[in-house]
C-alpha cells in the first residue's frame, strides 16, 4: 500500500505555496505543498509546516502567518525557500519583502503578488507536521498561473525528509 500511495501523491500537481512568519524579531519561511482553503465563511485556509523546518519554530510562537502563491515566473523565490533552511541562510536577505502592517513582524514578499495574512486560530499535530489554521485578513491578487509540485518537484530541500526520520 504505501509504494501505491507514495506514486499516486509523487503524480500529484498540488499548488506550492511560500509561507512566512514573524515573531519577536524572528522572520522564517519555507516552501510548502500541504495546504488548502478550509472555510469559506469565514475565509479560512490551512496550512502545514513540516517539524524539522526552521520555520516551524518560529511559526509555533507567530500569530500570524503570510501565505504566498508564486507563479512560474516567480518560481527563483520559491527555490530560495525551498531550497536554502533559515537554520544556515537568512532567505529575507536575498529577496524584496517588508512587514505586515497587521503586527508589523510578518514577512510579505513583495516579489510575489498574490498573497495573503491570515492569523492563526488553531494549531493541532498532523503526524510530522503541524497544521495552522488561518484566519485570513489581508490578501492581495495578481493574475496568472500557479507553480505547482511538478515544477518544483526536483529541488533538493533545505531539510531532507530523512532528518525527520534520524529525530
Amino acid at each position: 500500500m504505501t509504494r501505491a500511495f507514495d506514486s499516486l501523491a509523487a503524480g500529484l500537481d498540488y499548488p506550492m505555496v511560500i509561507v512566512t512568519v514573524g515573531v519577536g524579531g524572528e522572520r522564517s519561511g519555507c516552501l510548502v505543498g500541504f495546504t488548502t482553503q478550509c472555510s469559506i465563511e469565514p475565509p479560512r485556509w490551512l496550512v502545514c509546516v513540516s517539524k524539522v523546518n526552521h520555520t516551524h519554530g518560529v511559526a509555533v510562537g507567530a500569530g500570524a502567518m503570510a501565505v504566498h502563491f508564486p507563479t512560474p515566473a516567480e518560481c527563483a523565490v520559491a527555490a530560495l525557500f525551498g531550497e536554502e533552511t533559515g537554520d544556515e541562510v537568512d532567505k529575507f536577505a536575498r529577496c524584496s519583502w517588508r512587514p505586515w502592517d497587521g503586527d508589523g513582524q510578518t514577512p510579505v514578499l513583495e516579489e510575489v503578488g498574490r498573497r495573503f495574512v491570515g492569523r492563526v486560530v488553531e494549531r493541532f499535530d498532523a503526524g510530522d507536521h503541524t497544521a495552522f489554521v488561518l484566519d485570513v485578513v489581508d490578501a492581495a491578487y495578481a493574475p496568472g498561473p500557479q507553480l505547482g509540485f511538478q515544477q518544483v518537484k526536483d529541488m533538493p530541500p533545505g531539510h531532507p525528509p530523512e532528518e525527520a526520520a534520524a529525530g
